[in-house]
């Protein structure tokens, strides 16, 4: 017996309202025609990533830098309309921020 036939037995009256998590879980990202720019460069001697050109909200840009570092399980800031990443994790991103339907170039090297 699952939980759910334990609830029914305990309300017999109630019924389930359909609920719609497909809208609630996708984050509404403002995706834009120009490309995000994702450069390499060091700083002090260690690599970092940096991701900037984006148009959108700032808050929607913030979310994106959140969601990155988590995913990557690295250090970053957002600084002046960038997204600064600790470590050379250039592919990773342009491939999660594809997948996400956003225009990507990568520049230099």
């Amino acid at each position: 017996m699952d939980l759910q036939d334990q609830l029914k037995n305990l309300f017999p009256d109630h019924t389930p309202e359909p609920t719609n998590t497909t809208e609630d879980s996708k984050e509404s990202l403002w995706l834009q025609d120009d490309p995000i720019l994702c450069k390499y460069e060091k700083r002090k001697g260690k690599p970092i990533t940096i991701l900037e050109g984006y148009t959108g909200a700032t808050e929607d840009f913030k979310k994106l830098a959140k969601e990155l570092k988590t995913k990557l399980s690295v250090g970053g800031s957002f600084k002046d309309d960038k997204i600064i990443i600790q470590g050379d994790y250039r592919d990773k991103i342009m491939t999660m921020l594809k997948d996400k339907g956003f225009n990507v170039k990568r520049v230099g090297g």
